[in-house]
């Protein structure tokens, strides 16, 4: 059965891991989903992630990333561009997200980069999500 948006699916897994407090989550892996990966590997939000290659279909594998207290790293995930609404924003129209406390994940013609990286390189590009 194929899925209508696959970018939520995997917020919405990463989502639900984090309210049941599992050290990781799996979901069917694609190109884009292991570049949103690597951006919030890279800024901090998962612990790691990586790709099941000997299970078919491909998976990913996401490590979930806690503080000491046990308080989940990512207070909040939001879909901004969907399948029936696509958003996209020049680098001049890209608006930090909680006022510099999140990021907003872009898919630029650079590749996928967090807002702060697209308008230092002065790419626009569609808003996938917005995380904090």
């Amino acid at each position: 059965m194929s899925m209508s948006d696959p970018i939520a699916d995997l917020l919405t897994r990463i989502r639900n891991g984090l309210t049941e407090r599992h050290a990781t989550v799996e979901a069917p892996a694609s190109r884009v989903k292991e570049e949103i990966c690597s951006v919030l590997e890279r800024e901090g939000y998962i612990a790691g992630f990586k790709v099941l290659e000997e299970s078919r279909p491909r998976k990913l594998q996401v490590k979930l990333k806690y503080r000491g207290d046990g308080v989940p790293v990512i207070q909040g995930l939001k879909r901004v561009s969907k399948p029936s609404l696509r958003v996209y924003l020049k680098s001049t129209d890209i608006r930090p997200v909680l006022s510099g406390l999140g990021i907003a994940i872009v898919s630029t013609s650079r590749g996928v980069m967090t807002n702060r990286q697209a308008r230092e390189a002065h790419v626009g590009g569609e808003v996938l999500c917005e995380i904090w």
